[in-house]
């Protein structure tokens, strides 16, 4: 290079970044309107077709997910070591506590929940599925195939 002679400067540009060359930013705002759209009818058909209940939220959704708890809870394995005897603590555990959110949202769930809590407390009296507290169970899980 020779002594007078300079470059001329490079406009300052952020690495990586790129220019969008004019009309794009039509592009763009179809692809984003596309996307919403699609998503709301997607969410639309989904609030619409549900799971065949008629309430998807509160107190009833609390009840079914107590009652699917409870439909997998095995007593036996309560006692058992490693994940099975987690597996049914957690189950019991989830029904009593979901049931109690049920009732404190919806006073129709309080049987439920009252069953329940009443094998939960009999259950740690006598550390054991005695008469008392498979009564309580049994009358809950009858409920439950009422819901």
């Amino acid at each position: 290079m020779q002594q007078g002679q300079s470059t001329p400067p490079i406009p300052a540009q952020a690495p990586g970044s790129a220019v969008a060359p004019r009309g794009n930013g039509r592009l763009v705002a179809a692809l984003v309107i596309g996307l919403l759209l699609g998503a709301g009818g997607v969410g639309a058909a989904w609030a619409i077709g549900g799971n065949g209940s008629a309430d998807t939220t509160g107190a009833a959704v609390d009840a079914r997910g107590a009652c699917d708890a409870l439909a997998g809870f095995d007593e036996t394995k309560l006692t058992a070591k490693g994940d099975e005897g987690l597996v049914a603590l957690n189950r019991w555990s989830g029904a009593v506590t979901l049931s109690a959110a049920a009732a404190a949202g919806d006073p129709a769930y309080a049987s439920l929940s009252d069953s329940l809590s009443r094998a939960q407390h009999r259950h740690a009296q006598v550390f054991d599925f005695d008469a008392g507290v498979k009564k309580d169970l049994a009358k809950a899980r009858g409920i439950c195939e009422d819901l």
